[in-house]
């Protein structure tokens, strides 16, 4: 595909990677060309430097005959213009745009055809809120992710020395648990994964992503570890966007309470918010967090926008006793330094808004995309289409499916119903088909196994 990024920030730079390793032709515009060189050493790619809504710049990048632009400048309404004089001068088929402000998303039919024509608004505040209230849904779990409108979810725990299945056989816990269907869909040990198989056996510390219904994930989560209690009494830091609507989905079944330094936003929050208690002073202020009772806090939530702020104040309010902490961390580089030790989740906003992308980016019909271990492997969520003649998927059992290598089915979604994927259950015309790719090398070979062939016409 030829594909015109708009933007060559941490998100935008994160997809030109992605893009480029999968023999895309990728063009990046942006003002900064400091940014641009560094990108142009490290990738196959073109660079353009100039404003980004400029029709002259967008006809440099080629907008003529490209594909799909995607706008993810730091500013909503460069990205907005952008896509405009791409439709109306260019007719570019597919145009998706980073919108951040709540005044625009909230406004019913701006964003159609006949208005601002974006195809794909990407909002990566909701997406990072989402991923952040699942986890607090889920206490102990490191990841979740949801399939097919919520009726399945991809859990990453860690499994603990002591738990039930350390030490045991996959294959025993089909047997332990005959009443509750789950799928070990990839494990990694020592940061190398593991395609898993019915002996193969679960170690302390390993990070087990297993895939199962959405009302079984719980039950899952006891074998593998000790299961912690419902997070009661969250502390935010930070009361920018994901801090209030993380606020405004958890004040009416949790004890919630937010600091911010700002004293102007401070009131405007308190005004918005029902029962969030909202406090004006440093996150990294000890006396603060003493006086807020920090060691009776189930979680502490580092949501500022600022980095250092973030770590700090999260081994401050780990070390004063606050069970679990959560820190949003822009700088990719520094997520695998500090998760694990004091800091229990590190969350990276690029890897979030990467996966909201890329579905709209794979061929074949993708409907979900989640991006895992900082980029390394996915998880996927296709629709089968055809028969068993044009198909390479339909009408065959999941054991005589030729899987790229690394490559694992989880579950399929047939309607309503959730069918975890063994052996012999074969996939319909129709079926949502949840995988999970270790080697991101091998997207293209799963993307060509759900594309239909010319006999389905």
């Amino acid at each position: 595909m030829k594909i015109i990024i708009l933007g060559a920030g941490q998100v935008g730079g994160t997809l030109a990677e992605h893009l480029a390793r999968e023999e895309n032709d990728i063009t990046v515009v942006d003002t900064e060309g400091e940014k641009l060189r560094e990108l142009h050493t490290r990738l196959d790619i073109r660079t353009v430097i100039g404003p980004a809504s400029y029709p002259m710049v967008l006809r440099q990048a080629g907008c003529e005959d490209a594909d799909m632009l995607i706008a993810v400048t730091n500013s909503d309404e460069v990205n907005m213009i952008a896509c405009q004089v791409a439709h109306t001068l260019f007719r570019t088929p597919t145009k998706i745009a980073r919108v951040r402000a709540t005044a625009y998303l909230t406004r019913k039919g701006l964003f159609a055809h006949e208005a601002v024509p974006i195809d794909v608004l990407i909002s990566p505040e909701q997406v990072v809120t989402d991923h952040i209230r699942r986890l607090i849904e889920h206490p102990g779990a490191l990841q979740v992710l949801e399939f097919a409108g919520g009726l399945v979810q991809l859990v990453a725990v860690k499994a603990f020395y002591g738990g039930p299945l350390v030490g045991q056989e996959l294959g025993f816990l089909r047997r332990h648990m005959p009443s509750v269907d789950t799928r070990v869909a990839a494990i990694y040990r020592r940061n190398r994964p593991i395609i898993p198989r019915g002996d193969t056996v679960i170690e302390a510390d390993d990070e087990v992503f297993f895939i199962a219904a959405r009302r079984d994930i719980r039950a899952v989560m006891s074998e593998l570890r000790r299961l912690d209690r419902d997070f009661r009494r969250v502390i935010i830091a930070g009361g920018g966007n994901i801090g209030e609507r993380l606020a405004e989905h958890l004040e009416h079944s949790h004890q919630v309470k937010m600091i911010e330094h700002n004293l102007e936003r401070c009131t405007q929050l308190s005004e918005r918010l029902d029962r969030t208690v909202v406090l004006h002073g440093s996150a990294t202020s000890k006396r603060l967090l003493e006086e807020e009772n920090i060691e009776d806090c189930d979680i502490f939530c580092a949501l500022t926008n600022d980095d250092e702020v973030n770590i700090m104040s999260s081994m401050l309010a780990k070390r004063m006793g606050a069970k679990k902490v959560l820190t949003l961390i822009n700088n990719a580089a520094y997520v695998d330094l500090v998760q694990g030790g004091e800091i229990d989740i590190a969350i990276s906003p690029q890897q979030a808004t990467i996966g909201s992308l890329l579905t709209h980016v794979r061929r074949g019909d993708i409907v979900n995309v989640h991006s895992l271990r900082r980029g390394a492997a996915e998880a996927i969520e296709a629709i089968a289409h055809g028969d068993r003649q044009s198909s390479r998927v339909v009408g065959r059992a999941i054991g005589d499916i030729e899987l790229p290598a690394g490559t694992t089915i989880g579950a399929i979604v047939r309607g309503k119903e959730v069918l975890i994927a063994h052996d012999d259950v074969v996939v319909e015309s129709g079926d949502h088909v949840i995988l999970f790719v270790i080697d991101k090398r091998r997207i293209r070979d799963v993307e060509r196994l759900f594309q239909v062939g010319l006999s389905f016409f």
